[in-house]
């Protein structure tokens, strides 16, 4: 039997400009031009004599046809993929992983090279943005989050529910804690999300709601653990995110008062882990995190 298959460059350009639902994504991906992606698409179209993409004002979106034949062609490649991949020993590839920037900046970063000497062969892409990846797109491979429980996806893995705990500064502390109250003497942080002080302060039942300061000024989450290393006030704090600090001295806990408010989860698109670079990031992210999976809180 002979296959009546269409050049596998168009189908390349055609697969990622479908998921992505533009030309230009589709030529970052696969380092192209956006000429190329046009010209490969096109052609696709003649070949096949229907339209798979329908121009709009702003960029374009699958046609009819265009949907049915990029349900059925994206698998394929995905197959196509990791039958090659089985054949090879050394994973290799690329991975793009977009994550909290929290998360990128104190766990990812300072690990990465640690990663890059184990797996040479795999690139590490790392986007850090407030901007959650569409992994079912493919805009990202994986992506982490934090989430609370009620705001849980379906399916996402759990990295780490670490408790939060109030650390500072040695600096800071020129006086004894004796008791919860000595920490209303302190700028209490806050980052952008942060209603957890008044959450924490019930927890020891030593301070009344009314006794609690409340601000208005926020800041980002990574600018709030920078704040409380220099000394400018105290942070509650998941332990995860701080255990460098502390390693190297620049933050204390000052309680053994902690809960939690949820957990930082990976998500991961269909079939993303066919592929085998995919899965040793995934399995090293795990391996590296697991100490703060389910402990005590």
């Amino acid at each position: 039997m002979v296959r009546q298959l269409p050049p596998l460059n168009a189908l390349r350009a055609f697969e990622a400009a479908g998921r992505h639902q533009s030309f230009s994504r589709a030529a970052e991906e696969l380092a192209v031009s956006h000429s190329s992606i046009s010209r490969h698409v096109r052609g696709l179209e003649d070949r096949l004599g229907v339209q798979l993409f329908r121009d709009l004002p702003r960029g374009i979106e699958l046609s009819e046809y265009g949907a049915a034949y990029l349900a059925q062609v994206s698998p394929a490649l995905d197959a196509i993929a990791s039958a090659t991949e089985t054949l090879t020993e050394v994973p290799k590839g690329t991975v793009w992983v977009n994550s909290e920037t929290l998360f990128a900046t104190k766990l990812l970063v300072p690990q990465l090279g640690a990663f890059s000497a184990l797996h040479p062969e795999i690139e590490i892409r790392l986007e850090a943005s407030r901007h959650l990846a569409d992994v079912a797109r493919y805009e990202a491979d994986l992506a982490i989050r934090f989430v609370r429980p009620e705001n849980r996806y379906p399916g996402a893995e759990l990295i780490s529910d670490a408790p939060m705990y109030p650390y500072a500064s040695p600096a800071l502390l020129k006086l004894p804690l004796t008791s919860t109250r000595d920490l209303l003497s302190y700028p209490l942080l806050k980052d952008r999300s942060s209603g957890t002080w008044d959450m924490w302060f019930a927890l020891t039942g030593e301070v009344a709601p009314e006794e609690v300061p409340q601000s208005t000024w926020r800041m980002s989450s990574v600018l709030a653990v920078e704040a409380a290393v220099a000394g400018q006030g105290i942070l509650l704090v998941s332990d995860e995110v701080v255990a460098g600090e502390v390693a190297a001295g620049r933050l204390i806990r000052i309680s053994d008062v902690g809960f939690r408010e949820g957990g930082y989860y990976l998500l991961q698109g269909e079939g993303v882990m066919r592929r085998k670079a995919v899965r040793v990031f995934r399995d090293w992210l795990m391996a590296q995190t697991a100490v703060w999976r389910g402990g005590e809180g």
